[in-house]
This record gives structure tokens, C-alpha cells and sequence, in this order.
């Protein structure tokens, strides 16, 4: 569904104003600043562990192909990590060899309904 809205959102939904990001599928990317991103993200609290950092590019790599071996990867994300996320979603999500922005771009929109614990959500009446 992520990979149709993106390319053509108006296909997927008629009344969409979103534009095309047709484009992220064609753009490949390599990981290779991933580890000082990460960095960057625990200096302001995000809660990377040493093990995170050395396995960065390995993680990053890991999550967009589900022949890979990321078990490593779901114990440094997944439910019995600081993250207490579910199981971390590995897949090649635009079915392209290699990572694109798109699967990128995907994989995080999938991660973030992870992160809202809705025991404790209390939606507002006026919405």
C-alpha cells in the first residue's frame, strides 16, 4: 500500500492533494552516514547502545532484506531492547534490489504506529 501511495497517491486514494514520490524508488542509499546519524539522534536521547553503533550499517542493511540474517537486529530493536518495540519489520518493501529512499522512507512511517501505546491513549472527544 506504502509503495502504490507513494508512487501515484491519487491512484490510491482519488481526493489525495499529496504529491507523486515516484522518484524515492530511484534513489539508492548506502548507509554509510548512518552510524554518525545515529550519533547524533543519542547525543539529544534517543537510547543507542555501543552495540547499536558498531552494527549500524549491518542493522541498516538487515532490515530492507529478509534473507539476511538480522536476528541481531531484532534483538537491538525489537521488543526486549530499550526501544520495546515489536518485532522490527524486515523487508525489501519497493521489491527493488538494494535500499532505495523508498524503502527507507517506508520502513520508518511503519516503525512510528509502533512507538503509541494505545492502553494508555486517550483519543480527544472533538476529533
Amino acid at each position: 500500500w506504502h509503495v502504490d501511495h507513494l508512487t501515484d497517491p491519487q491512484a490510491v486514494v482519488p481526493e489525495s492533494i499529496m504529491p507523486k514520490y515516484a522518484f524515492l524508488a530511484d534513489r539508492m542509499i548506502d548507509g554509510k552516514y548512518i552510524e554518525d546519524v545515529m550519533r547524533t539522534n543519542a547525543a539529544v536521547g534517543v537510547p543507542y547502545t555501543d552495540d547499536a553503533f558498531e552494527n549500524a550499517v549491518a542493522d541498516f542493511k538487515a532490515q530492507a532484506d529478509p534473507d539476511s540474517d538480522y536476528d541481531g537486529l531484532q534483538a537491538r530493536y525489537g521488543s526486549e531492547s530499550a526501544f520495546k518495540s515489536p518485532d522490527v519489520n524486515v523487508r525489501n518493501f519497493d521489491g527493488k534490489a538494494g535500499i532505495s529512499e523508498m524503502d527507507a522512507l517506508i520502513a520508518y512511517l511503519q516503525m512510528l504506529g509502533t512507538l503509541v501505546d494505545f492502553s494508555t491513549f486517550i483519543p480527544a472527544a472533538s476529533r
